[in-house]
């Protein structure tokens, strides 16, 4: 999450009381909480890191390593926020898939569009600003599948689908049907027999 530099350390303080008052339960039950991650394989991917984000010195400002309190087993993970992340750190540079956000601050807009395109991924990029003509000059800026802006959920039909290391192809949408397909091109063809 990147945000501008003049509300960042607001910013932490709510993205820290969300994560501690985010529920952790079982799958199969009802209501507003995160279940597990789905292996070991990836449990153990996400402890690692925030290990290594510890280790990298990200200011750690919820959650950590372990499971949530009541767990003590399962592949559930404590939602965990990193603060004043760069975007040396590995914490920054991988698509974790796992309850681990990772804050970093930018001065401007071009600094904020340098630093989010400046990863080997690119599935998608989300922007908030009440300026709708900033949101859209940025989101034309942005090296990703998929922008959503201000919250907006993806149209019905809108493929889906990264740039770089996150994917090339594309599902949903006509995008997703030309998958299927296969394009011949034939040059010399006499129209007039």
């Amino acid at each position: 999450m990147l945000v501008q530099r003049d509300v960042y350390e607001s910013a932490v303080e709510v993205a820290k009381r969300t994560a501690e008052n985010t529920e952790v339960n079982e799958p199969n039950l009802m209501g507003n909480h995160i279940g597990p991650l789905v292996s070991e394989v990836q449990y153990n991917k996400v402890q690692g890191l925030i290990d290594i984000g510890i280790k990298e010195g990200a200011r750690l400002i919820a959650g950590g390593l372990g499971r949530p309190e009541g767990f003590n087993k399962g592949y559930f993970v404590r939602p965990t926020v990193f603060a004043d992340v760069n975007n040396q750190m590995q914490v920054a540079r991988e698509e974790i898939f796992g309850p681990v956000l990772s804050m970093i601050p930018f001065d401007n807009e071009d600094d904020a569009i340098k630093i989010s395109n400046d990863t080997s991924y690119g599935l998608t990029d989300y922007v908030q600003s009440g300026d709708s003509k900033r949101t859209q000059r940025v989101a034309r800026q942005l090296r990703a599948g998929m922008v959503q802006v201000n919250g907006a959920p993806r149209a019905a039909g809108s493929p889906f689908g990264g740039y770089k290391q996150s994917g090339n192809g594309r599902e949903g949408g006509i995008e997703g049907l030309e998958e299927f397909l296969e394009t011949k091109a034939v040059s010399g063809w006499n129209v007039t027999s």
